[in-house]
């Protein structure tokens, strides 16, 4: 189907991968594809042991693992780890990339880099879920992007072996996990900020919950 000018296709390959595995492609009418192949059971991209590569307009990631969370709706759940604080959830590395957590405990807080994998389609101009007028997407946290990607910047409470334990979980459960990152406020966040139409409002998603409308 055809969604805001991009072509959604989703097939088992039985004959190619296992039935778990489904194959996701973004096609932009411009003609760039981004093909994901995501395991519903351990949700690993197609060619294990590479690394996410660039061919030309292509581009190909890799989950490392995925994201557990209380939350199996988007409906009701927090839009913010500001509005999740409370809320603790794991992070399941696959176990090719468990040696990559060396040196990781000595980090208060990480940033978690995910795949908003039921998100379908984007429109350039949306009413976010802090406003009641329409804004440019790239001005939103919204998860129906050009590319779906999503950040959030949690707690870490304890490592066990592959296991990350983390509280301020504001994602979907089952979320495929494309990258991890120590949080550093000397790094991520500058001393003076100006956040634009967010600036009265921003407080309000300690409280705020997600509804239908990017469903």
């Amino acid at each position: 189907m055809d969604v805001s000018g991009i072509r959604f296709e989703a097939a088992e390959l039985d004959a190619v991968t296992p039935a778990s595995r489904i194959v996701v492609a973004y096609r932009h009418k411009a003609g760039t594809v981004a093909e994901v192949a995501c395991s519903w059971t351990a949700c690993r991209f197609a060619g294990r042991g590479r690394s996410a590569r660039t061919r030309g307009e292509h581009v190909e990631l890799r989950p490392i693992g995925t994201i557990r969370s209380p939350f199996t709706a988007r409906e009701g759940m927090p839009i913010q780890p500001a509005g999740a604080a409370e809320v603790a959830g794991t992070v399941e590395l696959l176990p090719e990339f468990a040696p990559g957590l060396q040196d990781l405990d000595g980090f208060s807080h990480i940033i978690l880099l995910y795949l908003f994998d039921r998100s379908r389609g984007y429109d350039l101009t949306v009413v976010p879920f802090m406003d009641t007028v329409p804004r440019g997407v790239f001005a939103t946290r919204a998860p129906k992007r050009p590319n779906p990607l999503g950040l959030s910047v949690v707690a870490l409470t304890g490592i066990t072996g592959r296991i990350l334990h983390v509280m301020g979980v504001d994602i979907l459960d089952g979320t495929p996990l494309l990258d991890i990152k120590p949080y550093v406020p000397a790094f991520d966040a500058p001393p003076e900020c100006r956040t634009g139409w967010l600036a009265e409002v921003a407080e309000a998603a300690r409280e705020r919950r997600a509804d239908d409308r990017f469903a």
